[in-house]
């Protein structure tokens, strides 16, 4: 496949890495926080070295949540909560795990980061055919962008230890589901192998 790799960084921001965050689908404790959040900032400093783009999608609303679509449980509690209204500390990305200024950045409001917004376009601009896609949550928007990514005919690897869940076992299953249209690799092996393309 003829293109170039880019890392795609999914809702790496305040409301979801943060400690006082209002988003809990993501991380339960802090020591997985720390974990996720080590493993995120490896994986963008792995990608800025070997010269591979790295797009970061972020999430955020209306400040009156107009263009939220209350059709399910994961709508409604955003809306309950107030979360990642646009502008505000919530919405901001996770200091470390934001975005460089020449980096893209896409705003979405659903749970897949394709769904009406302008992340294919993105890709597309700069030739992205493989994508390396990490995030939180894994069972949300992780496992639904990469699964639309597969179907719009991306090569997709998974950055598993850069992803995280609430919960353990749905963080696992996650990426068990995942691996049948996706890579599920190491933060570590995929620093290995970006170095390697680099100096190979």
């Amino acid at each position: 496949m003829t293109g170039r790799t880019a890392v795609l960084a999914l809702h790496y921001q305040n409301e979801v890495l943060h400690p006082d965050g209002k988003i809990r689908l993501g991380v339960a404790d802090d020591a997985r926080r720390q974990a996720v959040i080590a493993a995120a900032g490896r994986l963008l400093a792995a990608a800025r070295q070997s010269g591979v783009p790295v797009v970061h999608v972020r999430i955020a609303f209306r400040a009156d949540f107009a263009d939220v679509i209350q059709n399910c449980a994961i709508f409604r509690n955003v809306v309950r909560i107030g979360a990642c209204v646009d502008g505000s500390w919530g919405a901001d990305f996770f200091a470390g795990l934001g975005p460089l200024a020449t980096e893209i950045v896409v705003k979405h409001s659903r749970v897949n980061a394709f769904y009406g917004a302008p992340l294919d376009e993105a890709l597309r601009s700069i030739d992205a055919r493989r994508l390396i896609i990490a995030g939180v949550a894994t069972n949300s928007v992780v496992e639904t962008t990469v699964r639309h990514a597969a179907d719009a005919g991306y090569e997709v690897t998974v950055a598993e230890d850069a992803c995280s869940a609430a919960d353990p076992a749905l963080h696992g299953a996650s990426l068990a589901n995942m691996a049948m249209v996706a890579e599920i690799s190491s933060t570590a092996d995929i620093a290995a192998r970006l170095a390697a393309q680099l100096n190979g």
